[in-house]
Protein backbone atom coordinates (compact mmCIF):
# COMPACT_ATOMS: atom_id res chain seq x y z
CA UNK A 1 0.00 0.00 0.00
CA UNK A 2 1.13 3.25 -0.61
CA UNK A 3 1.48 6.06 1.59
CA UNK A 4 -0.28 9.19 0.86
CA UNK A 5 1.68 12.28 3.32
CA UNK A 6 -0.83 15.21 3.52
CA UNK A 7 0.99 18.67 4.10
CA UNK A 8 -0.73 20.35 6.83
CA UNK A 9 -2.95 23.42 6.14
CA UNK A 10 -1.52 26.77 7.67
CA UNK A 11 -4.32 28.25 9.24
CA UNK A 12 -5.55 31.46 7.94
CA UNK A 13 -4.04 34.49 9.18
CA UNK A 14 -7.25 36.88 9.42
CA UNK A 15 -7.25 40.21 7.40
CA UNK A 16 -5.78 43.97 9.11
CA UNK A 17 -8.84 46.03 10.07
CA UNK A 18 -7.92 48.38 7.40
CA UNK A 19 -8.82 45.53 4.40
CA UNK A 20 -12.22 44.72 6.10
CA UNK A 21 -15.10 45.90 4.17
CA UNK A 22 -18.80 45.89 5.12
CA UNK A 23 -21.12 42.68 4.00
CA UNK A 24 -23.53 43.73 0.70
CA UNK A 25 -26.78 44.40 1.70
CA UNK A 26 -29.39 46.97 1.11
CA UNK A 27 -32.20 48.45 -1.30
CA UNK A 28 -30.13 49.83 -3.46
CA UNK A 29 -27.65 46.65 -3.62
CA UNK A 30 -30.34 44.21 -4.17
CA UNK A 31 -32.73 46.49 -6.61
CA UNK A 32 -29.40 46.94 -8.84
CA UNK A 33 -28.49 43.44 -8.52
CA UNK A 34 -31.78 42.34 -9.73
CA UNK A 35 -31.99 44.81 -12.39
CA UNK A 36 -28.76 43.54 -13.59
CA UNK A 37 -30.10 39.85 -13.58
CA UNK A 38 -33.28 40.97 -15.55
CA UNK A 39 -31.50 42.16 -18.02
CA UNK A 40 -29.16 39.71 -18.33
CA UNK A 41 -26.15 41.53 -17.76
CA UNK A 42 -22.76 41.11 -16.01
CA UNK A 43 -21.19 43.52 -13.41
CA UNK A 44 -17.47 43.36 -12.68
CA UNK A 45 -18.09 44.26 -9.29
CA UNK A 46 -19.59 40.63 -8.66
CA UNK A 47 -17.27 38.73 -11.56
CA UNK A 48 -14.36 39.96 -10.01
CA UNK A 49 -15.38 39.77 -6.42
CA UNK A 50 -14.60 43.56 -5.79
CA UNK A 51 -14.62 44.31 -1.80
CA UNK A 52 -16.68 47.14 -2.31
CA UNK A 53 -19.65 46.01 -3.76
CA UNK A 54 -21.53 47.29 -1.16
CA UNK A 55 -20.58 50.42 -0.55
CA UNK A 56 -20.52 51.08 -4.34
CA UNK A 57 -23.82 49.68 -4.90
CA UNK A 58 -25.91 51.34 -2.36
CA UNK A 59 -24.33 54.93 -3.61
CA UNK A 60 -25.82 53.22 -7.36
CA UNK A 61 -22.94 53.27 -8.63
CA UNK A 62 -21.96 49.99 -10.73
CA UNK A 63 -19.22 48.42 -13.30
CA UNK A 64 -21.11 46.63 -16.19
CA UNK A 65 -18.79 43.99 -17.93
CA UNK A 66 -19.28 43.92 -22.05
CA UNK A 67 -18.91 40.94 -24.05
CA UNK A 68 -19.91 38.12 -21.66
CA UNK A 69 -18.69 36.65 -18.41
CA UNK A 70 -16.16 34.20 -19.48
CA UNK A 71 -12.47 35.79 -20.50
CA UNK A 72 -10.31 34.22 -23.41
CA UNK A 73 -7.12 35.06 -20.77
CA UNK A 74 -5.97 33.20 -17.75
CA UNK A 75 -4.52 35.88 -15.61
CA UNK A 76 -3.15 34.82 -12.23
CA UNK A 77 -4.88 37.15 -10.08
CA UNK A 78 -8.39 37.41 -11.71
CA UNK A 79 -11.30 35.76 -10.43
CA UNK A 80 -13.61 36.23 -13.95
CA UNK A 81 -14.02 32.69 -15.45
CA UNK A 82 -12.19 32.00 -18.42
CA UNK A 83 -12.75 29.84 -21.59
CA UNK A 84 -13.98 29.57 -24.60
CA UNK A 85 -16.43 32.53 -24.55
CA UNK A 86 -20.14 32.49 -26.36
CA UNK A 87 -20.84 34.77 -29.56
CA UNK A 88 -20.60 38.49 -28.93
CA UNK A 89 -24.28 39.93 -28.01
CA UNK A 90 -24.73 43.09 -30.38
CA UNK A 91 -28.28 43.65 -28.05
CA UNK A 92 -25.88 44.06 -25.10
CA UNK A 93 -25.27 48.08 -25.34
CA UNK A 94 -28.65 48.66 -25.68
CA UNK A 95 -29.80 46.48 -22.37
CA UNK A 96 -26.62 48.48 -20.44
CA UNK A 97 -27.96 51.91 -21.44
CA UNK A 98 -31.45 50.32 -19.77
CA UNK A 99 -30.03 49.95 -17.14
CA UNK A 100 -28.06 53.05 -16.75
CA UNK A 101 -30.99 54.98 -17.90
CA UNK A 102 -33.15 53.28 -15.44
CA UNK A 103 -30.91 53.62 -12.62
CA UNK A 104 -30.56 57.32 -12.81
CA UNK A 105 -26.72 57.22 -13.04
CA UNK A 106 -24.77 60.50 -13.58
CA UNK A 107 -21.17 58.25 -14.07
CA UNK A 108 -21.01 55.23 -15.58
CA UNK A 109 -18.10 52.63 -15.82
CA UNK A 110 -18.24 50.06 -18.62
CA UNK A 111 -15.38 47.21 -18.96
CA UNK A 112 -15.48 43.69 -20.78
CA UNK A 113 -13.53 40.50 -20.35
CA UNK A 114 -10.74 40.20 -23.27
CA UNK A 115 -11.97 38.72 -26.42
CA UNK A 116 -8.77 37.62 -28.24
CA UNK A 117 -11.12 36.00 -30.59
CA UNK A 118 -12.85 38.67 -32.01
CA UNK A 119 -10.56 42.31 -31.08
CA UNK A 120 -12.18 44.66 -33.54
CA UNK A 121 -16.05 43.63 -32.17
CA UNK A 122 -15.54 43.96 -29.00
CA UNK A 123 -14.11 47.26 -29.47
CA UNK A 124 -17.78 48.25 -31.66
CA UNK A 125 -19.62 46.78 -28.74
CA UNK A 126 -17.97 49.33 -26.45
CA UNK A 127 -18.62 52.07 -28.61
CA UNK A 128 -21.87 51.39 -29.11
CA UNK A 129 -22.27 51.12 -25.13
CA UNK A 130 -21.27 54.37 -25.07
CA UNK A 131 -23.68 55.38 -27.96
CA UNK A 132 -26.26 53.88 -26.30
CA UNK A 133 -25.95 55.63 -23.32
CA UNK A 134 -25.72 58.98 -24.52
CA UNK A 135 -29.07 58.19 -26.35
CA UNK A 136 -31.03 57.82 -23.34
CA UNK A 137 -29.19 58.91 -20.68
CA UNK A 138 -27.45 62.49 -22.06
CA UNK A 139 -26.21 63.73 -18.68
CA UNK A 140 -24.47 60.64 -17.66
CA UNK A 141 -20.80 60.68 -17.96
CA UNK A 142 -19.02 57.69 -19.55
CA UNK A 143 -15.84 55.83 -18.44
CA UNK A 144 -14.75 53.16 -20.45
CA UNK A 145 -12.11 50.65 -18.80
CA UNK A 146 -11.05 48.42 -22.21
CA UNK A 147 -8.42 45.67 -22.47
CA UNK A 148 -5.29 45.92 -24.90
CA UNK A 149 -7.27 44.59 -28.17
CA UNK A 150 -3.53 42.74 -28.73
CA UNK A 151 -1.90 46.50 -29.57
CA UNK A 152 -4.44 47.01 -32.71
CA UNK A 153 -4.78 50.92 -33.28
CA UNK A 154 -7.63 50.39 -35.13
CA UNK A 155 -9.99 48.75 -32.00
CA UNK A 156 -8.18 51.30 -29.94
CA UNK A 157 -9.49 54.34 -32.84
CA UNK A 158 -12.94 52.68 -32.50
CA UNK A 159 -13.23 53.38 -29.19
CA UNK A 160 -11.66 56.36 -29.30
CA UNK A 161 -14.63 57.65 -31.68
CA UNK A 162 -17.31 57.18 -29.74
CA UNK A 163 -15.76 59.87 -27.05
CA UNK A 164 -16.07 58.50 -23.99
CA UNK A 165 -14.91 61.16 -20.77
CA UNK A 166 -12.56 58.79 -19.38
CA UNK A 167 -10.55 55.91 -21.25
CA UNK A 168 -9.26 53.56 -18.68
CA UNK A 169 -6.73 50.57 -19.29
CA UNK A 170 -5.37 48.81 -16.29
CA UNK A 171 -1.46 48.33 -16.18
CA UNK A 172 -2.09 45.84 -13.26
CA UNK A 173 1.73 45.09 -11.77
CA UNK A 174 4.78 45.97 -12.62
CA UNK A 175 6.85 44.45 -16.17
CA UNK A 176 8.62 41.61 -14.33
CA UNK A 177 5.40 40.30 -12.69
CA UNK A 178 3.72 40.18 -16.29
CA UNK A 179 4.74 36.32 -17.73
CA UNK A 180 2.80 34.79 -14.19
CA UNK A 181 0.24 37.70 -13.44
CA UNK A 182 -0.60 38.77 -16.74
CA UNK A 183 -1.40 35.82 -19.55
CA UNK A 184 -0.77 37.44 -23.11
CA UNK A 185 -0.44 40.93 -22.17
CA UNK A 186 2.73 42.86 -22.72
CA UNK A 187 3.91 46.00 -20.44
CA UNK A 188 5.16 47.89 -23.19
CA UNK A 189 1.66 47.45 -24.85
CA UNK A 190 0.10 48.79 -22.03
CA UNK A 191 1.86 51.56 -22.28
CA UNK A 192 1.71 52.29 -25.98
CA UNK A 193 -1.66 51.89 -26.00
CA UNK A 194 -1.88 54.20 -23.09
CA UNK A 195 0.14 57.19 -25.07
CA UNK A 196 -1.41 56.15 -28.03
CA UNK A 197 -4.90 57.13 -27.01
CA UNK A 198 -3.32 60.72 -26.28
CA UNK A 199 -1.76 60.73 -29.77
CA UNK A 200 -5.56 59.51 -31.57
CA UNK A 201 -7.59 61.66 -29.25
CA UNK A 202 -5.52 64.59 -27.20
CA UNK A 203 -8.58 65.91 -24.89
CA UNK A 204 -9.04 62.06 -23.93
CA UNK A 205 -8.23 61.62 -19.86
CA UNK A 206 -6.61 58.62 -19.63
CA UNK A 207 -6.20 56.21 -16.33
CA UNK A 208 -4.94 53.43 -15.13
CA UNK A 209 -4.48 50.84 -12.15
CA UNK A 210 -2.04 48.91 -10.45
CA UNK A 211 -1.97 46.31 -7.53
CA UNK A 212 0.68 45.81 -5.06
CA UNK A 213 1.29 42.80 -2.65
CA UNK A 214 2.07 40.52 -5.62
CA UNK A 215 6.07 40.51 -4.86
CA UNK A 216 7.04 43.92 -6.64
CA UNK A 217 9.27 46.20 -4.79
CA UNK A 218 8.65 49.76 -3.91
CA UNK A 219 11.30 50.90 -6.75
CA UNK A 220 9.73 48.78 -9.47
CA UNK A 221 6.39 50.48 -8.66
CA UNK A 222 7.97 53.88 -8.61
CA UNK A 223 9.53 53.05 -11.74
CA UNK A 224 5.93 52.32 -13.30
CA UNK A 225 4.71 55.79 -12.16
CA UNK A 226 7.38 56.64 -13.62
CA UNK A 227 6.66 55.21 -17.13
CA UNK A 228 2.79 56.24 -17.01
CA UNK A 229 3.54 59.69 -16.25
CA UNK A 230 5.72 59.92 -19.01
CA UNK A 231 2.88 58.83 -21.15
CA UNK A 232 0.47 61.80 -19.76
CA UNK A 233 -1.43 59.14 -17.63
CA UNK A 234 -4.25 61.21 -15.91
CA UNK A 235 -5.74 59.27 -13.19
CA UNK A 236 -3.78 56.87 -11.27
CA UNK A 237 -4.97 54.40 -9.04
CA UNK A 238 -3.21 51.59 -6.34
CA UNK A 239 -4.67 48.57 -4.48
CA UNK A 240 -3.65 45.64 -2.10
CA UNK A 241 -4.25 42.50 -4.61
CA UNK A 242 -6.38 39.94 -2.51
CA UNK A 243 -6.59 36.19 -3.54
CA UNK A 244 -9.88 35.27 -5.06
CA UNK A 245 -9.28 31.87 -4.59
CA UNK A 246 -6.21 28.95 -3.79
CA UNK A 247 -6.05 28.63 -7.42
CA UNK A 248 -4.99 32.29 -8.05
CA UNK A 249 -1.58 34.26 -6.87
CA UNK A 250 -0.95 34.26 -3.66
CA UNK A 251 -0.30 37.48 -1.62
CA UNK A 252 3.04 37.96 -0.85
CA UNK A 253 2.48 40.47 2.05
CA UNK A 254 -0.32 43.29 3.04
CA UNK A 255 0.15 46.65 2.33
CA UNK A 256 -0.07 48.89 5.49
CA UNK A 257 -2.08 52.36 4.49
CA UNK A 258 1.11 54.47 5.10
CA UNK A 259 2.58 52.97 2.33
CA UNK A 260 -0.19 54.07 -0.05
CA UNK A 261 -0.46 57.45 1.42
CA UNK A 262 3.70 57.12 0.69
CA UNK A 263 2.65 55.94 -3.32
CA UNK A 264 0.00 58.75 -3.25
CA UNK A 265 2.46 61.69 -2.43
CA UNK A 266 5.27 60.12 -4.82
CA UNK A 267 2.47 59.81 -7.89
CA UNK A 268 1.23 63.11 -7.37
CA UNK A 269 5.06 65.03 -7.55
CA UNK A 270 5.54 63.13 -10.96
CA UNK A 271 2.69 64.68 -12.30
CA UNK A 272 -0.54 62.78 -12.11
CA UNK A 273 -3.77 64.83 -12.10
CA UNK A 274 -5.63 62.44 -9.47
CA UNK A 275 -4.24 59.54 -7.68
CA UNK A 276 -6.34 57.33 -5.26
CA UNK A 277 -4.44 54.81 -3.05
CA UNK A 278 -5.34 52.48 -0.62
CA UNK A 279 -6.09 49.12 0.41
CA UNK A 280 -9.34 48.91 -0.58
CA UNK A 281 -8.98 50.97 -3.56
CA UNK A 282 -9.96 49.43 -7.28
CA UNK A 283 -10.32 50.63 -10.78
CA UNK A 284 -13.77 52.12 -10.69
CA UNK A 285 -13.94 53.07 -6.52
CA UNK A 286 -14.81 56.38 -6.31
CA UNK A 287 -14.39 56.76 -10.10
CA UNK A 288 -16.83 59.88 -10.05
CA UNK A 289 -14.79 61.74 -8.05
CA UNK A 290 -12.35 60.99 -9.82
CA UNK A 291 -13.52 62.19 -12.87
CA UNK A 292 -14.38 65.64 -10.82
CA UNK A 293 -11.05 66.26 -9.85
CA UNK A 294 -9.94 66.28 -13.37
CA UNK A 295 -12.77 68.63 -14.08
CA UNK A 296 -15.24 66.51 -16.41
CA UNK A 297 -18.12 65.04 -14.14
Amino acid sequence: MQLVQIEPVAPRQPKPEWLKARAPMGENYHELKKLARGLGLHTVCESAQCPNIGECWNHRTATFMLLGNVCTRHCGFCAVPKGRPEAIDYDEPRRVAEAVARLGLKYAVVTSVNRDDDNLGGARIFAMTVEEIRRVARDCRIEVLIPDFQGHDDCLEVVLAARPDILDHNTETVPRLYRVARSGARYQRTLRLLERAKEIAPGTVTKTGIMVGLGETTNEVLEVFYDLAERGVDILTVGQYLRPSRDHLPVTRMVHPDEFRFLKEEALKMGFRHVESGPLVRSSYHAHEQAESTGIA
